[in-house]
């Protein structure tokens, strides 16, 4: 596996702010969700796509949820 340097500060941002929280999920979550009320960034929810599943030896295509 090629090492990628940004994914590596992105991990490495990860670890840092989990530890910050005893690695506590609702508490991670919890800071996450505080932090996007307080950005002066819009926030954009898309509704879940749905594609096109093969389904295996019919021939026939359904449709999924991916969300």
């Amino acid at each position: 596996m090629i090492d990628d340097p940004i994914v590596e500060e992105v991990r490495a941002h990860r670890q840092a702010h989990a530890a910050r929280f005893n690695y506590d999920l609702a508490a991670i979550v919890a800071d996450l969700i505080e932090r996007e009320k307080n950005s002066s960034r819009p926030v954009i929810n898309r509704p879940p796509r749905r594609v096109p599943e093969k389904v295996i030896g019919s021939g026939k295509e359904r449709t999924a949820s991916i969300g």
